[in-house]
């Protein structure tokens, strides 16, 4: 990934996200399985997924970056884990809205971690945009928040700080140093493969969660169901934007990342009858405008800089 151009990024990008969107409306479908047995079966297929796809990717290799990848794989990995983990669990205990809206404050948070670690100067577009949608997802916020919905925006609240950690750790592995001790001097070592973190964080939730799932009570239909979020809504995307981050910017990919949240709820509103008050429109909205107006004015400033490449 990257030779790709910045455009054709970006439209990964968006395609992750729509992926990634499908969950809140897949979990509302299940007929038997609940709390941590939702997350037990995703992250298992998930995991069955990767143990198919990583070999066919990387041979081999793929073995010898779990042995040798350092802390920065395994660092990587448990954000993951905690990714998977609170996330389809924060769905089992409050709507999909509430808990994509909670997430959606990953990009400030991504911006902070990426300036103070990785010292990148941001523009000022980027600043204005994550203002922007910050205000849109405050304001959904305070509008959703409801009686009992504070114990499940609580565990989401874990997967936007998991994220931010694991896109700095990514950006910082894709144009530096694996090990951060390495920038305090001494030779700089090999960069390691992420994509095998994927896999440690599949199984990672996936072992934590057996015990507090069983005993398993999953249908066959469930099952079905939750194989297909495992591999698509799990494996593919994830796969995909780990590559993403060597062509992308942390604060860019959260930023974008944002759009899982509009997804998600609409899908949950068409597929299942969630229906999000005024104030998660007009504050998705916010959000979406912010994420457009920021792409256009980048997209301008390279058309200013030279031909596209």
């Amino acid at each position: 990934m990257p030779g790709m151009s910045h455009a054709r990024a970006v439209a990964l990008m968006v395609l992750v996200t729509l992926l990634w969107s499908g969950a809140g409306v897949v979990s509302r479908h299940l007929e038997a399985a609940r709390g941590f047995e939702v997350t037990f079966w995703r992250s298992a297929f998930n995991a069955l997924a990767l143990l198919v796809a990583l070999p066919l990717l990387r041979g081999a290799d793929l073995w010898r970056s779990l042995r040798e990848g350092g802390r920065a794989l395994w660092l990587s990995g448990l954000c993951w884990s905690v990714m998977f983990t609170a996330f389809m669990f924060a769905l089992t205990l409050t709507s999909v809205a509430n808990v994509l809206v909670t997430m959606a404050i990953g990009p400030l948070i991504t911006a902070l971690f990426a300036r103070v670690f990785l010292q990148h100067q941001l523009p000022a577009r980027t600043w204005g945009a994550i203002a922007v949608a910050g205000a849109g997802i405050a304001w959904m916020f305070g509008a959703e928040l409801q009686t009992g919905a504070a114990a499940g925006m609580g565990v989401a609240l874990a997967v936007p700080l998991a994220a931010a950690v694991n896109f700095t750790v990514l950006q910082h592995v894709s144009h530096g140093s694996a090990d951060p001790d390495e920038a305090l001097g001494g030779e700089a070592a090999a960069t390691p493969d992420m994509l095998p973190a994927v896999l440690i964080g599949a199984l990672l939730s996936a072992l934590v969660t057996l015990p507090l799932a069983w005993p398993l009570q999953a249908s066959s239909h469930d099952l079905m169901l939750l194989a297909g979020l495992g591999v698509f809504q799990l494996a593919l995307p994830c796969l995909l934007v780990v590559g993403l981050t060597a062509v992308l910017p942390a604060p860019e990919i959260a930023l974008l990342g944002l759009l899982e949240v509009l997804f998600g709820v609409l899908w949950a509103w068409v597929g299942a009858g969630e229906v999000p008050g005024p104030a998660t429109l007009s504050g998705g909205l916010l959000v979406l405008g912010a994420l457009v107006g920021n792409e256009l004015l980048a997209l301008a400033g390279r058309h200013r800089a030279g031909p596209a490449r």
